[in-house]
């Protein structure tokens, strides 16, 4: 079974566009990019787009490839301070002389819709979730809508950032599943993942994860965007795991739609909280 995240993703904007549209709300995001990154232009501008299709305003702010700390920080707080604005996402990564940490940090909770402030984490590590990191949390959405059981199962979780392999384990332990985090200093980590029921790869790798790593019937979720040979592909090794799989994620296609879905319905949900 093939987990067709462009096809949720659709269902869940067309929702949410009318949840807006009863709601009698107008919901606003504002970007913040700091720099000419081509990728992450691209990853701003598909963003604004969702926003344009399912009723939210948006706005972006770019900041230039050598601003300071304290220009981006300036820029934060005057986000913060504006009552129209409920949600900011600051596209990561910042170029080097910013201090990434202090940004997130000087998010105002209310409107961290990419769930990355400490407070952010610290409620998803808690069980109690204000808003969770959008790619995972667009995974566990992904999941529920093939009815795919989490509770019981063993997931292992291959990569431990604070933006996906981290708050990734913290959702799957609060579904109840048993979660095992990898990384490059695990110990024989094809037996690790050939123990997964569900194996969630986020290690930007090509074709990292081969059918020999992977349980017959397992669910792989590929979260990896890689170059190889001038096509997108994923940390799996997808035509060659698809098989022993029960069901997985394509790239594009699987978690990248998603992650976007998952920011729209976090920044409506910021909106009706701030009402």
């Amino acid at each position: 079974m093939i987990l067709d995240g462009k096809a949720v993703s659709e269902k869940r904007l067309e929702l949410l566009k009318e949840a807006i549209g009863e709601s009698g709300l107008y919901p606003r995001l504002a970007t913040v990019i700091a720099g000419s990154d081509p990728a992450s232009q691209m990853y701003v501008r598909m963003k604004h787009r969702a926003c344009e299709r399912v009723g939210i305003g948006s706005v972006g702010i770019e900041c230039p490839g050598d601003a300071t700390t304290q220009k981006v920080l300036e820029t934060i707080t005057r986000l913060n301070e504006d009552t129209e604005i409920n949600g900011i996402l600051v596209q990561l990564p910042l170029p080097r002389q910013i201090d990434t940490d202090k940004v997130i940090s000087s998010l105002k909770i209310e409107k961290d819709v990419d769930g990355f402030h400490p407070t952010s984490l610290g409620l998803l590590m808690s069980g109690k979730p204000r808003f969770s990191p959008c790619t995972p949390k667009g995974i566990m959405t992904l999941l529920e809508e093939y009815k795919i059981l989490v509770a019981g199962a063993r997931a292992v979780v291959v990569g431990r950032s604070i933006d996906v392999g981290r708050p990734m384990a913290a959702l799957l332990t609060n579904a109840d599943a048993t979660v095992t985090i990898c990384h490059s200093k695990t110990r024989d980590l094809p037996a690790e993942l050939k123990r997964a029921d569900i194996l969630v790869s986020a290690i930007g790798k090509a074709h990292f994860i081969t059918s020999e790593m992977v349980k017959p019937g397992a669910v792989v979720i590929d979260v990896g965007i890689n170059q190889l040979n001038g096509k997108l592909v994923g940390d799996v090794d997808f035509a060659a795991v698809k098989g022993i799989a029960s069901a997985i994620t394509p790239v594009p296609g699987g978690v990248g739609p998603m992650t976007i879905a998952t920011l729209m319905e976090n920044t409506f949900a910021a909106a009706t909280r701030m009402q």
